[in-house]
């Protein structure tokens, strides 16, 4: 092989029979022009943002707080501060024991063996029930929300089942399922307030709502006959307690009432009495005054009341022979 002189071999090589390559030209200007408008818009992107009517913003910087926003419109250092947004004026709410699918009119709700662990409890008369409850609440302070407890959440929903299983340790399960629902529901809610209180999670637990209360599956039919024969014997105390209210006044009444007519009745013997005594002391003083006279005239007096109701009278003389007949007077007295 000779790489120098005029001749050349058949693997001799000359550049100058080698093609030129056409390489795109490179728009090197438009390229640096996106990218410097993209970074404009990302840095404008991460500096402006909004806060709504129902939150608050806690802006960061380098992951330390810096400051709290109201809502409105606000500016940040980008890529130095992130903000995040709280809902303090929004009513929350946590679930437990079932969980909403879709909210509405008639909401839909699943429950399944995910959310057994959560509503299965214990009573105080060491019964088994299935608790499903709602606690609404609302963050006071996002400060506190955010730092003063990690996993806040988390931790507002093992508060939360711990209280309301301290409540339902001491009530019987008829308690729980019947009369004592709203007790139980109002001191989980104290309990509850009281620890958040105490760990400093800026949250208000406004309310506590038993959303469904049963016995397990298990013996749900024995609970249920239970159950039946607590409301009929209920039935039969109340019919009873209708018919004693019914016939004690009753009764009461009549005997009130015979009472009265016997004081009314002796009123009136006393009050006869006295009159008759009265008139006999009068009758008497006239006797005293003119007995011959006044002898006369009561008997005349007695007779004229009498005579009348004597009916038919016969008159028989000694000294007669026989019977004379009389005029009927009673008759012609009662045609008159």
């Amino acid at each position: 092989m000779a790489f120098g002189g005029g001749s050349r071999g058949p693997f001799d090589f000359d550049p100058s029979q080698v093609p030129k390559l056409k390489l795109p030209k490179i728009p090197g200007g438009t390229i640096l022009s996106g990218i410097i408008g993209f970074a404009i818009l990302l840095t404008l992107y991460n500096t402006v943002y909004q806060i709504e009517p129902d939150e608050a913003g806690v802006v960061m910087r380098f992951g330390k707080f810096t400051r709290q926003t109201d809502p409105g419109l606000h500016f940040l250092f980008p890529y130095m501060e992130r903000v995040t947004k709280v809902p303090v004026e929004r009513q929350l709410k946590a679930e437990f024991g079932f969980r909403t699918v879709q909210p509405g009119v008639r909401s839909q709700y699943r429950q399944g063996a995910q959310y057994f662990d959560e509503s299965l409890m214990l009573t105080g008369d060491l019964n088994v029930a299935v608790v499903e409850w709602i606690v609404q609440f609302k963050i006071k302070d996002p400060y506190a929300f955010l730092f003063n407890v990690r996993d806040a959440v988390s931790t507002f929903r093992d508060m939360s089942e711990a209280s309301m299983r301290t409540v339902v340790g001491d009530h019987s399960v008829d308690e729980v399922l019947t009369i004592g629902r709203e007790q139980v529901a109002m001191q989980s809610r104290d309990i509850l307030q009281n620890l958040v209180d105490t760990y400093e999670m800026g949250i208000d637990v406004q309310r506590v709502v038993l959303q469904d209360v049963n016995p397990p599956d298990p013996v749900k039919p024995s609970f249920n006959e239970v159950n039946q024969a607590i409301q009929q014997k209920e039935r039969l105390t109340n019919e009873a307690r209708t018919e004693y209210n019914q016939a004690i006044p009753k009764a009461r009444g009549e005997a009130q009432q015979l009472l009265q007519e016997a004081e009314g009745y002796a009123t009136e013997r006393i009050n006869r009495a006295l009159g008759e005594v009265a008139r006999f002391e009068a009758i008497h003083a006239e006797y005293r005054k003119a007995p011959r006279v006044t002898r006369n005239r009561m008997y005349l007096e007695t007779m004229n009341e009498v005579i009348p109701r004597l009916g038919t009278k016969v008159i028989v003389d000694d000294n007669a022979a026989s019977v004379l007949p009389l005029l009927d007077l009673t008759k012609k007295r009662e045609k008159q």
